[in-house]
């Protein structure tokens, strides 16, 4: 079984027993959590499409964590102007296990 589920803004395929990264979310490791923007759901073959969202099923998971994604390096230059600039960026990202969906 799986699902679709909005997770602050993204759409998400989530499984049972597996973990996601999701944009960072409040909450400390440990911490239970809970989806009910499920937009698609599919048992074994039957599908079940929300308007917009399903009736009656909640996802649950269990933060595991924050991490961070490796780094991007931002590099800009215009030739013969003297011009170099250099940002670098890591975004925040919250591990979390499903447990439960249903």
């Amino acid at each position: 079984m799986y699902a679709i589920v909005e997770i602050a803004g993204q759409q998400t395929k989530v499984e049972s027993g597996k973990f996601i990264y999701a944009n960072k979310l409040s909450g400390n490791e440990g911490d239970a959590v809970e989806f009910a923007n499920v937009l698609l759901t599919d048992d074994n073959g039957s599908i079940t499409v929300g308007a917009p969202f399903v009736d009656g099923i909640k996802v649950t998971g269990k933060i595991l964590g924050n991490v961070r994604a490796d780094k991007v390096h931002i590099f800009k230059k215009k030739r013969r102007k003297g011009y170099r600039k250099s940002r670098g960026h890591r975004q925040d990202y919250t591990k979390v296990l499903i447990e439960n969906i249903g």
